[in-house]
């Protein structure tokens, strides 16, 4: 660039300013004062400095031969030229000679010593760019315009010399221009590969020390090798550039006024590392926002609109035109090619020097590609569940932004060959939806046990539940597309009271139905699942334990904390995919157990089968009708529950594949084995007989189902669980109903309802008695093996029984054989029999009983009243029989009866009955030998009686 500005006016940018010393000494000769003085004046406003010196180093011996030099020489000329045909004048030669040695200097400055210029402008030489602008773009590079100061400071020079000669040959020439060059800017570490050209028009400085020229000038830049220049931007992104070494290299025409110095070469490298690379600009999103648009033909396809705000400390100054780009998703692995996920557009952007950049950028997925919803290799997951699961959880993951080839008309081409080989990594921050899925709970709970076969540690060895799922999930407010919600599956642990109990396993996809609901005055939907079998792994026994009894003997509800990291399966407009691990929290109240109350439960028992006997056990099967009072419901595969009565346990009941509701739930298949030997020792065998004795009496007794440790084989911690919950039940009358004796359900007045012996039949004149019996049992032979009974007419005795023949009692009423009887003569109870000869009389009967089924044999005794005595006949009486001290080991027996049936009274707990004599009454009639088969094949002998 030429300076326009005339000798006279200082450079655009100078700081100089005029000499208030003389310009040079004046003549002595008095003749020539007044041309003199004229020609002082004019040397001395056309010698004043030009530019300004700010150095405070120069001596005034520089000034003033800065100042004299010239017209010293002038004189010397006009005096040769005034007096030549006079003697020379030593003054003016000193002069001419003087100006010949300066002339002499600058040469050799400048042809003979160029590397010690050379060296001191290189090292003198300061650029501080204040502007640098882009003008326009141009189809092969850029026309930008720099603007800067450049100064000259000697005291940057090393060396002494250097800095000396520097000095005084920058002061000789005082200004040089530099003609129109091209720079060429290479890395020397890259092979020298060429990052670009510029073309500098001329430009005139300052070269004095001390002084500052601005420059201002257009310059046309041209990239360099484009696969280059990729190379080195892929390693300043991967981190791998430390430091850069930049050369400058041109070829500059040079001149000192009218004085051509010649093309100098000159060479410049810069090393750039730590603070002085560029940086990745720090940046912030302000809006993001994703909603529905139209592609063309009939497809739709997912838009995101994001505002930028770009940090700027560099001083550029240009429009920027608009660009295509491509954002990229990693794939499964490191090495795998990146996807393709979008292609995102700018505008004009307008970048002013070290001011924030705000950015508009549109992005449109046009569709999901296969390899990013593909489960990887080894996986469940695929890149799109890791890149969602990442932004979802809050945490950074990394994008990727490549140049795109397919970029506006507008932008040349040469930007868009250059960004399209680049690929910037953009990490991309999380956001936190905070609670996405809320009021997560479950209705409609279905508990089933584990199965006691399955595999120790599999999902079917666990307690199970099937339940819905409610959650309402709420929209970010970026989200403004249209979602359904398809399947759902989750990890769910379960709290109690801030404890961990368990972890609900719902890794299965379940179907979801979704309705559009406003949460929280943001779009939402009301999301609901159902789930089967989800197993339920506890992890804390003693946890589970309070839970267990809190529900059963609280008496409040039981709130469980549920904590779920959940799947969903979503369907917008670019298909199905699956959004996976979403947080999510509720409360799931349970109900207790009909506040607390266990009995209210009432399971009753009916038709008794035996199935097997042993020497002292008996395995039976019968229905249990029971009522749920809670709201859940429950599938049991196996379950085994003892059987205990006063505490001691008697047998043990298992029930499999037992389904139960809400509500009455009947016909439920239980098998229990009565094994008091086996359960509880003699104590139990003692029991036992008295529990039977109450049972075949007909007397409200019960029996307690309690579970134990073995209960559920596959989940031992459950078992003892529920120890401490017990269920009492009453004992029901298995009496097999006849025509007018009730119908068996335990539903008949308690007094008129059916027992063991029903009626009898006596015959005074042959001592003899027969009786209806009424077998417990509806499937299986009951043998009476050994009675030894007194019969009562209230509280007076009327006769006797001892009988030791086995007779067998099949299913429904039975007639019983003839039994000898010995009759209480002169008792109040005879004399009532006497009385009631002909006709019926309600009697009374206390007993020992010798019961046989199948193999087991047991001695119990039996109380009955109401007893029916009917067609009595008159016989011969037999002999008298004495009282009894024990029902079941002949011991004394305290016997203190509560009432008498005619009183209204209940029975006795444990009745005193006669005891057995040691001899056989044989009364008249001719004996016949029989035989009986029961049931279980077992056949025994005896004698019958007429």
């Amino acid at each position: 660039m030429t300076d326009s500005n005339p000798p006279s006016s200082p450079p655009l940018g100078s700081t100089r300013t005029p000499s208030v010393r003389p310009a040079s000494i004046r003549s002595s000769h008095t003749d020539t004062n007044r041309s003199l003085r004229s020609q002082t004046s004019s040397r001395t406003t056309e010698e004043t400095p030009l530019i300004a010196r700010e150095d405070a180093n120069e001596s005034d011996d520089e000034r003033q031969q800065s100042n004299g030099a010239l017209p010293a020489a002038s004189s010397a000329l006009r005096s040769l030229h005034d007096h030549t045909k006079g003697g020379r004048r030593w003054p003016s030669i000193l002069a001419l000679v003087f100006l010949c040695l300066v002339v002499i200097v600058i040469m050799a400055l400048v042809f003979f010593a160029p590397a010690i210029v050379k060296e001191y402008a290189m090292q003198a030489t300061t650029f501080e760019p204040t502007s640098l602008s882009i003008d326009s773009f141009t189809p092969t590079g850029v026309r930008s315009r720099i603007q800067g100061d450049l100064a000259m400071d000697a005291s940057r020079v090393r060396k002494k010399a250097v800095r000396d000669l520097g000095r005084f040959g920058t002061w000789v020439a005082k200004e040089v221009e530099s003609g129109e060059t091209d720079v060429e800017v290479t890395l020397p570490e890259y092979g020298n590969v060429v990052l670009g050209t510029a073309t500098v028009p001329p430009i005139k400085i300052s070269v004095r020390n001390g002084h500052t020229t601005h420059v201002n000038f257009l310059s046309d830049l041209q990239p360099g090798n484009v696969d280059g220049i990729r190379r080195i931007a892929n390693d300043w992104l991967d981190g791998k550039l430390g430091q850069l070494r930049v050369q400058g290299k041109a070829k500059l025409p040079l001149k000192s006024g009218l004085l051509r110095l010649g093309d100098q070469s000159v060479a410049h490298s810069v090393v750039l590392e730590g603070d002085d690379i560029p940086s990745m600009p720090e940046y912030d999103i302000l809006r993001l926002n994703f909603h529905e648009t139209d592609l063309p033909g009939t497809q739709k396809g997912m838009a995101a609109d994001v505002a930028l705000r770009v940090g700027n400390k560099y001083p550029l100054d240009f429009t920027m035109p608009p660009l295509g780009f491509n954002i990229l998703v990693d794939g499964c692995a490191s090495s795998d090619p990146y996807i393709m996920l979008a292609d995102a557009t700018t505008g004009d952007v307008h970048i002013e020097p070290k001011e924030d950049l705000y950015l508009n950028v549109s992005g449109i997925v046009r569709g999901l590609p296969e390899a990013l919803t593909q489960a990887c290799p080894g996986s469940q997951e695929s890149p799109l569940d890791a890149l969602l699961g990442e932004y979802i959880h809050g945490k950074d993951t990394t994008i990727y932004v490549r140049g795109s080839d397919s970029s506006s008309p507008d932008t040349p081409k040469w930007i868009t060959d250059l960004i399209s080989g680049i690929t910037v990594p953009v990490p991309f921050p999380g956001h936190t939806f905070g609670h996405l899925i809320r009021n997560f709970t479950l209705a409609n709970v279905h508990f089933g046990l584990p199965d006691p076969f399955a595999k120790p540690g599999s999902p079917e060895a666990q307690p199970q539940i099937s339940a819905k799922i409610k959650a309402l999930v709420a929209f970010a407010e970026e989200m403004n597309f249209n979602i359904d919600i398809g399947r759902v599956r989750a990890d769910a642990d379960v709290y109690y009271h801030g404890k961990k109990l368990g972890y609900l396993d719902l890794r299965k996809w379940q179907r979801a139905n979704s309705t559009r609901a406003d949460v929280d005055g943001l779009p939402g939907l009301a999301v609901e699942a159902a789930i089967r079998k989800a197993p339920l792994q506890v992890t804390d026994d003693n946890i589970f334990s309070e839970v267990i009894q809190a529900l059963v003997f609280g008496g409040k509800m039981v709130y469980l904390t549920v904590k779920a990291d959940v799947d969903v399966e979503m369907k917008t407009a670019l298909g199905e995919f699956a959004v996976r691990k979403i947080p999510a929290e509720g409360v799931v109240p349970v109900k207790p157990i009909s506040g607390g109350a266990i009995g209210t439960f009432a399971p009753k028992l009916g038709n008794l089968k035996i199935l097997d006997t042993g020497s002292s056990s008996i395995t039976l099967q019968a229905e249990v009708n029971v009522t749920n009072p809670t709201e859940y419901s429950a599938t049991v595969p196996y379950i085994d529950i003892n059987i205990l009565n006063n505490g001691t346990i008697l047998g043990h009941a298992t029930a499999k594949n037992v389904k139960v509701v809400p509500g009455p739930n009947k016909n439920i298949l239980v098998t229990a084995v009565w094994d008091p030997l086996t359960s509880s020792g003699s104590k139990g065998q003692a029991v036992g007989k008295e529990f039977l004795s109450q049972y075949i009496s007909g007397w409200n007794s019960t029996i307690t189902l309690k579970t134990h440790k073995g209960s559920i084989p596959s989940q031992p911690a459950l078992g003892k669980a529920l120890e401490s919950m017990e269920i009492v039940m009453p004992t029901p009358k298995l009496s097999a109903p006849i025509p007018g004796h009730g119908d068996g359900d335990g539903g008949d007045d308690k007094d008129m309802g059916p027992h063991f012996i029903e009626d009898a039949t006596m015959h005074l004149f042959t001592s003899t008695a027969t009786f209806t019996l009424l077998s417990p049992l509806k499937y299986s032979t009951l043998f009476i093996t050994y009675i030894n009974a007194t019969a009562f007419y209230k509280d007076d005795p009327a006769g006797h029984i001892d009988y030791d023949l086995q007779f067998a009692v099949p299913p429904g009423a039975t007639t019983s054989p003839r039994l000898p009887a010995d009759w209480s003569l002169g008792s109040v109870g005879y004399d009532a029999v006497k009385g009631a000869l002909g006709g019926t009389l309600k009697l009374s009967a206390k007993a020992i009983v010798g019961v046989r089924i199948g193999r087991f044999q047991e001695r119990v005794w039996f109380v009955g009243k109401g007893i029916g005595a009917r067609n009595l006949t008159l016989a011969p009486l037999s002999s008298k029989y004495s009282l009894p001290t024990s029902p079941i080991d002949n011991e004394d027996y305290a016997y203190t009866p509560r009432s008498s049936y005619i009183q209204g009274k209940s029975a006795p707990t444990t009745p005193g009955i006669l005891s057995r004599k040691n001899s056989r009454h044989r009364l008249g009639g001719l004996s016949r030998k029989y035989a009986c088969e029961d049931d279980a094949g077992y056949v025994d002998a005896g004698y019958a009686y007429d």
